[in-house]
């Protein structure tokens, strides 16, 4: 009997660890290249966090031009993309035969919204938590939940 493959998604908008279940009691091994990390640049080095001005064509008044760019929150989105992307293609590789998603809500929300119809058919398990920095058997314990691992 082939083994049931989960792959667990541990992530945040900055970084994202993947790990292996091969079924109960196995726990949990690193994926080959299971570790994907960006770095959050500060707002003054990505672009001006002030909209620009413009001048009313009747009267003295002045009025910004557009709403202020979230400059973090656009890199987080570019994150979730790249990994969804990763997630996408490893689904439609057959990589794996579960896949368990573990990200704060906002982050999750965005991942979940981003994967092809192929993963987001292998999802068996959300746990809306921030991760990235626990341990193994920290993880293990919060997944105890949602698959028998």
């Amino acid at each position: 009997m082939k083994a049931i493959r989960t792959w667990i998604v541990v992530a945040d908008g900055a970084g994202a660890r993947l790990f292996l279940n091969t079924g109960p009691g196995k726990g949990l091994q690193n994926l080959p290249d299971g570790r994907m990390q960006t770095a959050l640049e500060t707002t003054r080095n990505q672009g001006s966090d002030r909209p620009g001005r413009v001048h009313d064509r009747m009267g003295e008044g002045r009025h910004a031009m557009e709403a202020r760019a979230d400059w973090h929150d656009r890199q987080k989105q570019e994150f979730a993309r790249e990994l969804a992307g990763h997630l996408n293609t490893a689904a439609r590789d057959k990589a794996f035969d579960r896949l368990i998603l573990v990200a704060p809500p906002k982050h999750l929300g965005m991942l979940r919204a981003l994967l092809g119809a192929a993963a987001k058919r292998l999802v068996t398990g959300e746990l809306p938590k921030d991760l990235t920095q626990a341990s193994q058997k920290e993880i293990l314990d919060h997944l105890g939940a949602i698959a028998a691992l």
